[in-house]
Order: structure tokens, then C-alpha cells, then sequence
């Protein structure tokens, strides 16, 4: 008789709980945005946080890697960073007579692109293939990134100086876009007394590993999503497009686009992973709304701050199924 491992007897909820603990140990105060992180990756798409400097970015990246126990590269977006610093290059080894391939920072399975609107738009795009289609196309050779592969970018609020704003192709490649902000008086209290976030996650003992994160990943997606669901995020999508184009009912909402069909299925992922980490087996309409401002914000106008409000506009504005 084959004896499972203890933890596999724990229920996938209590186990993502304990997830959620580790993690906020290390970044305190920021329940929800830790939820969406976690969410995004269990959706297998990729996060960006725009915040001022200090307030916990990198930290986040480097926490979630060690609590699931995920290789994890640390890559400083510069103006001078080149795609080869990102990517890899090839050089030739004498001894073998040929060339030789090194791999960069990408070929991990958490990749922090820390301040990435801090380089120019040639260094942005080297992720754009690695994000969409998880492999990186160079000298004539496809390699295939590690599973599971997940990009965690950090940027400045774009009115500072030295920043490029990401295009919309760079954009989209962002399942999620969340704010961590200032904490509150008690968590800010807890950081002054306990000194430097980081020294803990060194004693953290990892809660998964790459094999079973890639599991929960596919129990993620197996998540039982309604018909009436589906209908809900629908209206969602054409709502945005009839504030997109002035319509809705509100020409003040500002929005530059609509959401796209791709943007629709990031949206049902991240709502299937939301209730799962709620110990639910089936999305209800409160999970679509609890990660549609992170999904749809960055989409709908410049600025995570700017598209969630819109985001909320467009929740309030369509009828519950």
C-alpha cells in the first residue's frame, strides 16, 4: 500500500493559507495584495507593481519564490541594460571548438525585472516572447524557460525622472497590475520594531516546491466555472468597451481601450485561482469582482491607481448575474 505524504492530506485551502502566513511575516500588513499575487501565480500569469520605492516591491518577489521554493533571479532594469543581460549570450569556447550558450537571469522561475521602466524600450521587449509564449528564441534556437515561470515586474510611478512608459503590448503581457502602498499605523509600528523584512526570509522553510506549485496550478484551472459566470464577465468586457468608447451610460470614465477577448481569459484565471485559495470549488460573481480591478485596471487607462478606480465604475454599473 503506497503511503501519501501527510501534507497531501491537508486540504489545498489550508495549505495556501499557510502560503499566505509565510508571506505575511515578511511583507506586513498587505493581506490583498499578497492574495493577488499569489492568485496570479496560481493562474500562471505574470505581476506588475507600481508603487514608489520603499514600500516592500522587490521584497514581495523575493518572499514569494522562497515560501514556494522557486529558483528565483533579480535582473536591475538601467538604461544601459542590454537584451543580451537579460537573455544570455553566446561565446566561443576554444576547447570545443564552437559556441557556447549562458544563460541569463531569465532562466529561472521567478524572474524580478526590478524598475523596469527604468530602461529603454529595446531592453523591455526581451521579455515580451518569454512572457507570452515561456521561451526565448536566440542565435537560431529555441529554449524552453523553466515550469513554472513567472515574471514579477516592479515600477516607478511614470512621472519620475528617467522613466519609459510600457507600451501596451508590454502591458498586456501582465495578467495583474496591484499597489502595495504606505502601510497602515499598526504594520508600520511592527516593521520600525522588527528591523530589516528580508533577514526573515531567510528562516522561512519553503510551504511547496516547483513540482507541486505546477500542481496546484492545474487544480487552479480545473475550478468549475458557470454558464451564468461566464455571462457576468461578458457584460464586464462590454461594458468596458462602451466606456472605451464614451459610452456606458458615463463618458467621464476615461478609459483609452476596451478589454480584449485575451484579457477576458486572464480574468476567468484569476478568478478561478481566487476561489481557490477560498477553498471553493466553483468561481461565484464576488471572485470575479475581487480580482477585476488588478486584471482589467492596467488595461483600461495608464496607471494601476487610474484603471482600478475605472474598474470599480464598470463593477458597479453591471448587474450581478
Amino acid at each position: 500500500m503506497t503511503v501519501r505524504p501527510a501534507h497531501q492530506n491537508v486540504p489545498l485551502a489550508q495549505r495556501l493559507a499557510v502560503v499566505l502566513q509565510h508571506l505575511g511575516r515578511i511583507v506586513v500588513g498587505k493581506e490583498e495584495p499578497l492574495k493577488l499575487a499569489l492568485a496570479c501565480l496560481l493562474a500562471r500569469g505574470h505581476l506588475l507593481i507600481e508603487d514608489i520605492p520603499g514600500v516592500g516591491k522587490s521584497t514581495l518577489a523575493q518572499a514569494l519564490a522562497a515560501t514556494l521554493g522557486l529558483k528565483y533571479a533579480r535582473i536591475q532594469f538601467t538604461s544601459d541594460l542590454l537584451p543580451a543581460d537579460v537573455l544570455g549570450v553566446s561565446i566561443f569556447d576554444e576547447r570545443a571548438g564552437g559556441f557556447r550558450f549562458l544563460p541569463g537571469p531569465i532562466f529561472h522561475s521567478v524572474v524580478l525585472a526590478d524598475e523596469i521602466n527604468r530602461a529603454p524600450p529595446k531592453s523591455q521587449s526581451a521579455l515580451l516572447e518569454a512572457m507570452e509564449e515561456r521561451q526565448v528564441s536566440l542565435d537560431g534556437q529555441t529554449r524552453k524557460l523553466p515550469d513554472p515561470f513567472f515574471v514579477i515586474a516592479t515600477q516607478n510611478p511614470v512621472e519620475q525622472i528617467g522613466a519609459y512608459p510600457l507600451p501596451e503590448s508590454q502591458l498586456d503581457r501582465f495578467l495583474m497590475a496591484i499597489e502595495l502602498g504606505y502601510p497602515d499605523a499598526a504594520a508600520e509600528r511592527e516593521l520600525l520594531a522588527g528591523g530589516d523584512r528580508r533577514a526573515k526570509i531567510a528562516d522561512t522553510p519553503p510551504a511547496a516546491d516547483a513540482a507541486t506549485l505546477a500542481e496546484w496550478q492545474r487544480e487552479a484551472g480545473d475550478v468549475h466555472v458557470a454558464p451564468a459566470l461566464l455571462d457576468y464577465v461578458q457584460a464586464l468586457l462590454a461594458a468596458s468597451r462602451g466606456y472605451a468608447n464614451g459610452g456606458g451610460g458615463n463618458s467621464d470614465a476615461g478609459a483609452r481601450r476596451g478589454l480584449s477577448p485575451r484579457a477576458g481569459l486572464m480574468l476567468v484565471a484569476a478568478a478561478r485561482a481566487w476561489a481557490l485559495i477560498s477553498g471553493r470549488p466553483m468561481v461565484l460573481p464576488e471572485d470575479v469582482q475581487a480580482v477585476f480591478g488588478a486584471v482589467a485596471g492596467h488595461r483600461l487607462a495608464g496607471g494601476a491607481r487610474a484603471g482600478a478606480v475605472q474598474a470599480q465604475a464598470l463593477v458597479r454599473a453591471v448587474p450581478l448575474p
